[in-house]
């Protein structure tokens, strides 16, 4: 059975655009556009609720890793409500990209996400 795989690159779209987003303002948007109200972000480092708390997570890793860009890496897969996919941490600089993870992510019925569960696969020593 085919699987409209459009609602999940999007989703994820909308998810790297808020992580990626450097300015407050940009990034309060791009949370706003990528989860719904009441959404969750859950990390070995964090566990959030709401928009507010999700774009300070997200504020929390530009501080820590100034010039690099998370990007999709592998392929991104879903069913149902749920999509799963991996990422890197990128510098803009020399392209290394020292820390990398795999999320899991539901979504709402409008799309957005509900949930998401982060697992750190790569991570520097002392970060």
């Amino acid at each position: 059975m085919p699987v409209n795989t459009d609602r999940y690159e999007n989703a994820v779209s909308r998810y790297f655009e808020a992580w990626n987003a450097r300015e407050p303002k940009a990034r309060t948007k791009a949370v706003a556009a990528a989860w719904a109200v009441g959404g969750g972000y859950t990390d070995p480092l964090a566990d959030v609720v709401g928009h507010e708390q999700i774009a300070g997570v997200i504020a929390a890793a530009h501080e820590q890793f100034p010039g690099f860009v998370f990007r999709l890496i592998g392929t991104l897969e879903g069913h149902h409500d749920t999509a799963r996919f991996s990422w890197e941490l990128v510098s803009e600089a020399d392209g290394s990209a020292p820390v990398a993870g795999s999320d899991v992510i539901t979504l709402a019925g409008d799309g957005r996400i509900r949930t998401v569960l982060g697992f750190l696969d790569r991570v520097p020593d002392g970060a």
